[in-house]
């Protein structure tokens, strides 16, 4: 452990910087797992029979697995049931794999994997992307899985997880909230000294997830909460199924039905585009998907986005500002019934009949400010 240790120090200052501190403790765990102390240290945990048997080069990239998992915060993800957690278990190592060299080489594209039904028989089985599908997140790749098991239902999710590297159990005293604090910290720090040393999907990766919301949007997005839009449906036994007596009937899960708004116009700088983009994705997390429109003076731009879409996500515009064209899209095509507008402000204030909520960046117009928040009540400022 340490020479892989050593290795990764040597390789790039930025893994030098992050690993620096880092302890080992000998475990009953698969291979490796990580976990982090309470002064912001990596702790990794290994089982040194499993260890002792690998390559130094394989332990630097189950040391570099683990990591890439935290910095993806792949902890926060909860799964509904057991098999649900294997599926997202998979997710998440396709997720991470294609940007270590050491496991990408080994690895079995997902797609490969569930034609075939069943893993190889390797040891260890580590998952990469299906060749159509690179640089996507756990979240895209566990849907990807979903859907084609409506098509080809014969996969061994449970063959197939038992063989990943890891368990992906966190195991950690510390609340989840210091947990994200010491990681952004300490991610964020080598990132800002060393992130230009990065390979560039790597590179990409960490930057997005460095990238927080300012706004809680599980709080935000409440007042669109009731909103006509249906989504999945789940059995329960407290509705009675009107076709079966014997059997549990069906709820809906009404989702909001959502517009965002951008302002791509001439005044907009790449700074705010970002910050506006790490705020949309986390409306994005709160698992709905929703419409977007970019405008300028016209719209340029109309499409859904789903949570990752920020990877293929193209900026149109650049001229004079007019919100007033996607506003009325969204109230009158989309039937929208809650609308989120992102502006710097520099525009007149549009007509808005339904629910809105305003979200200007740091350099906005103060005056619009000023009118936003006094005619429609909901407005936030990115301070960032």
């Amino acid at each position: 452990m340490e020479k892989a240790l050593n290795s990764l120090i040597n390789l790039n200052p930025f893994y030098a910087y992050i690993l620096m501190g880092s302890q080992f403790k000998e475990a009953g765990v698969k291979n490796v797992s990580l976990t982090i102390s309470r002064n912001g240290d990596f702790v990794f945990l290994y089982n040194p029979v499993s260890i002792a048997a690998k390559h130094v080069k394989m332990v630097e990239g189950l040391i570099l697995h683990e990591l890439m998992h935290f910095i993806n915060k792949h902890y926060l993800i909860k799964a509904r049931d057991k098999r649900d957690k294997q599926v997202w278990d998979i997710a998440k190592d396709a997720a991470i794999n294609q940007f270590i060299p050491q496991l990408d080489a080994f690895s079995v594209p997902l797609n490969v994997l569930i034609q075939e039904g069943h893993g190889v028989d390797n040891d260890m089985i580590f998952v990469s992307p299906p060749m159509d599908m690179l640089n996507r997140t756990a979240e895209e790749y566990h849907q990807y899985m979903l859907d084609e098991f409506m098509k080809n239902d014969s996969f061994d999710v449970e063959a197939v997880w038992d063989k990943l590297p890891d368990s992906h159990e966190q195991e950690s005293d510390l609340p989840i909230e210091m947990m994200i604090e010491l990681t952004q910290e300490k991610v964020g720090k080598a990132f800002n000294l060393f992130g230009n040393e990065l390979p560039s999907g790597v590179k990409q990766d960490i930057e997005i997830n460095l990238s927080r919301p300012i706004i809680n949007w599980e709080t935000a997005l409440r007042k669109f909460t009731g909103m006509s839009l249906r989504g999945d449906k789940y059995s329960t036994p407290l509705k009675p199924n009107r076709r079966y007596d014997d059997q549990p009937g069906w709820r809906y899960i009404y989702e909001p039905k959502l517009t965002v708004i951008i302002d791509t116009s001439g005044s907009i700088i790449e700074e705010e585009i970002n910050a506006f983009m790490s705020e949309i994705e986390a409306i994005a997390a709160q698992e709905f998907s929703f419409n977007v429109i970019q405008v300028d003076k016209s719209v340029t731009f109309v499409g859904e986005y789903k949570l990752g879409n920020w990877r293929d996500f193209q900026v149109y515009g650049g001229g004079e500002t007019d919100l007033q064209p996607a506003v009325d899209i969204a109230e009158q095509q989309f039937r929208s019934e809650g609308i989120v507008i992102f502006t710097d402000g520099y525009v007149d204030l549009p007509r808005v009949g339904r629910r809105v909520l305003f979200v200007l960046s740091k350099k906005h117009n103060v005056e619009f400010y000023i009118d936003a928040k006094r005619i429609y009540g909901d407005v936030y400022v990115l301070e960032k």
